[in-house]
């Protein structure tokens, strides 16, 4: 039988936030398509978009019935799932810019690793929900943890998908020190990554991506190759000042001089058309919907539900942080999408997914224990 406390309990302030970042990102990417288009009508993208925010509200909604305690008994099957995607990629996968990332099912094409972030974080937060302790996690108790991790990151990094792997283990690290773990544990990591640094250099990274690391210390040693992304970006980013060119006004924009801009380098757009009063106005937007993901895991009374609402604020987070540090040319561009605003549908599908789960937990939290 339903029950009416749900409906009472429901968040609506959080949902609020959500459809006001989905319409600003609607609104930044039409100018991203539309801007120096010459076609009649809505620019294809942007109607994929809306089409892929509709499924995205409809994801969420069909989440919130599912008790969220229930994702804590089929943590395994939603993993291994993913993992079994992310392997068929190989076999299956669509090639496009250098990778293999994409499956496509009939007239959709979804990317596994998108997915694969929702089950990595409900794994680790069914797993450390049983081992948590006052004393901090050991090294034993991270044996399991680092074993779910490092399997979706190699499957992904051999795609080659840099950023998304990355992107795994910065989620995976924040949970992990968020239920606590010994000092020891964490010295010895921080000795251990210091060690491995220089073997992932020389042997762990391909020619591109060494050259992309290379370009964010010195965009200008190939302003015309690797660097041009920064550098149009910079560019795009300076011009609009303190209010902007104004909306469809952007020049770098629409005169294609900026890569990507309707993925990867959409806050360029934003930043050139509407400055840094509509930067900031979307920063805000975030930072309220960070602190409102970190208010769910706080007063969440069940060690899953915390843990796991923790999980997907960090997801967000770390998308959030990447993608603004790579447009500025403060990060290596590692192709992280911008929520709700980037165009893409699994980074809107798994999004969804993320804040559907958030609204389940603030909305049944008076249940829970």
């Amino acid at each position: 039988m339903f029950d009416r406390r749900l409906i009472e309990h429901f968040d609506w302030g959080f949902l609020v936030i959500i459809l006001l970042i989905g319409s600003a990102g609607l609104g930044i990417l039409y100018s991203a398509v539309t801007a120096g288009w010459q076609g009649t009508g809505l620019h294809y993208l942007f109607e994929k978009q809306m089409i892929w925010m509709g499924a995205g509200f409809a994801v969420m909604m069909v989440i919130l019935v599912i008790d969220f305690r229930e994702l804590d008994k089929l943590n395994l099957f939603v993993y291994a799932v993913c993992v079994a995607l992310l392997i068929s990629v190989y076999f299956f996968g669509q090639s496009g810019g250098g990778s293999r990332r994409w499956l496509v099912l009939g007239p959709v094409s979804m990317q596994p690793s998108e997915l694969m972030k929702i089950a990595l974080i409900i794994s680790l937060s069914s797993l450390y929900a049983d081992t948590v302790s006052p004393e901090g996690l050991n090294f034993r108790n991270l044996v399991k943890p680092a074993l779910l991790c490092i399997i979706p990151v190699f499957l992904i990094v051999n795609q080659p998908d840099l950023g998304t792997g990355l992107m795994l283990l910065l989620i995976a690290g924040s949970i992990t020190l968020f239920v606590k773990v010994e000092k020891k544990v964490v010295f010895t990591l921080a000795a251990l990554g210091g060690c491995i640094v220089p073997l992932v250099w020389f042997a762990g990274l391909k020619a591109y991506q060494k050259a992309r690391i290379l370009t964010f210390l010195d965009p200008d040693r190939d302003p015309l190759g690797t660097g041009y992304h920064i550098i149009q970006s910079k560019i795009a980013i300076g011009s609009g000042m303190i209010t902007g060119k104004g909306f469809l006004q952007g020049t770098q924009n629409a005169l294609s001089f900026l890569p990507e801009q309707h993925t990867d380098f959409i806050l360029s757009v934003l930043a050139e058309e509407w400055g840094l009063v509509g930067c900031s106005v979307l920063l805000v937007l975030y930072f309220v919907l960070l602190l409102w993901g970190l208010n769910i895991s706080y007063n969440c009374r069940n060690m899953f539900g915390s843990i796991l609402a923790f999980g997907i604020t960090s997801m967000i987070f770390w998308q959030i942080f990447i993608n603004i540090g790579m447009v500025m040319g403060l990060m290596p561009v590692v192709g992280v999408p911008l929520p709700l605003v980037s165009y893409g549908g699994s980074s809107v599908i798994t999004n969804m997914v993320g804040f559907g789960i958030l609204l389940n937990i603030s909305m049944r939290n008076f249940s829970t224990g």
